[in-house]
């Protein structure tokens, strides 16, 4: 059965959004992190080389995604973007919001000059390796090396 949503609104995040996108997070990973939500709003608010967005519906938050601009970071050429999270409320998955964002961060990420995105996911997140492979995203040439230092 599909549930008729009213069609988000997507606009850039504030730092006043903090409390909205910290309850989606918690609800997502199980854990409270309010303080650190607060402190990367107030952060992203300030830094022109990272966009952030977030899908409202009636003036509720229902999902958000975080990029970045880089270049020559990570051994990989200028002009790259990087999704750093793309995040939707539960209650809310499955309907488009995620593909809404992700169109909206390509459109700022185009204009900013960037010619690929790139996104680290864990190898056993099938959900979020499935809707990055629904989006056209392909494996890449990073290695992720891991160090255990305790």
């Amino acid at each position: 059965m599909t549930t008729n949503i009213e069609s988000p609104i997507i606009r850039p995040m504030k730092s006043r959004d903090f409390k909205q996108v910290s309850e989606i997070d918690r609800k997502v990973i199980g854990r409270d992190r309010i303080d650190y939500w607060k402190l990367r709003t107030e952060i992203i608010e300030k830094l022109s080389t990272v966009a952030a967005l977030v899908a409202e519906i009636n003036g509720r938050i229902v999902g958000f995604i975080i990029g970045d601009i880089t270049g020559w970071t990570y051994g990989v050429p200028e002009n790259i973007g990087w999704i750093n999270a793309i995040v939707v409320d539960p209650e809310f998955q499955r309907k488009g919001i995620g593909q809404m964002l992700f169109n909206e961060m390509i459109d700022y990420l185009k204009k900013a000059g960037v010619k690929s995105i790139y996104a680290f996911v864990h190898w056993r997140d099938f959900n979020l390796l499935r809707f990055f492979d629904s989006i056209g995203f392909k494996k890449g040439d990073i290695i992720n090396l891991k160090l255990d230092i305790v």
